[in-house]
C-alpha cells in the first residue's frame, strides 16, 4: 500500500504527489490532506485513474483511501 502525506501542501501539489505514488500501480493508496480543495481534487483524480474512493474526515485532517 502506498501512503502520501500531502498535509500543508497547496494545489496542485497533493494531486502531483498522488500521481507520482500511482506510478507503481498500487492496488491501494492512502492520501492524507488538510483542505477540502485538496480532498476534492485528489478524489476526482483517483476516480479518473480507476480507483474506488472512500473519504474519512478526521479531527483536522482528511484521509482518502482508494483501492482497485
Amino acid at each position: 500500500m502506498e501512503r502520501v502525506d500531502a498535509r500543508g501542501m497547496s494545489c496542485p501539489q497533493p494531486v502531483l504527489m498522488t500521481k507520482n505514488a500511482l506510478e507503481g500501480q498500487p492496488q491501494e493508496i492512502e492520501v492524507m490532506v488538510d483542505s477540502n480543495t485538496a480532498k476534492n481534487n485528489v478524489t476526482r483524480f483517483l476516480k479518473n485513474a480507476g480507483y474506488e474512493v472512500a473519504v474519512e474526515e478526521l479531527e483536522e485532517d482528511i484521509l482518502i483511501k482508494a483501492s482497485r
